[in-house]
């Protein structure tokens, strides 16, 4: 294997990727690799999955849907983490007194 031209060809895709963060789509490999599988990879990282044989760029509508599930995911998350916190306020004696009576006031 020539390493300078497999670097060279490394750095011609890299530099056509006009993104900084691309969407590629697996493919099968002899190591075990799936085919199907997307992931959002730097340029340099894509380059270099392109050149291996090991993935290929999505497609403009699959990188699109990839990308809204992605986000949906995160807000998931981020729901999910937010519901398990729980708020405290700490409220000064005198100011929970004024409110008690207030609320006794207000029953009365």
């Amino acid at each position: 294997m020539d390493l300078r031209a497999y670097y060279q060809k490394i750095r011609d895709i890299q530099s056509k990727i006009v993104e900084e963060f691309v969407v590629v789509v697996s493919l099968d490999t002899a190591d075990g690799g799936r085919a199907g599988a997307f992931t959002e990879v730097s340029r340099g990282t894509a380059a270099r999955m392109l050149v291996d044989g090991i993935a290929l760029f999505a497609a403009a509508e699959e990188a699109t849907k990839f990308r809204a599930q992605q986000a949906e995911a995160a807000l998931a998350a981020e729901q999910k983490t937010a519901a398990g916190q729980v708020h405290l306020s700490v409220v000064p004696t005198s100011e929970l007194n004024q409110l008690k009576s207030a609320v006794r006031t207000l029953q009365g």
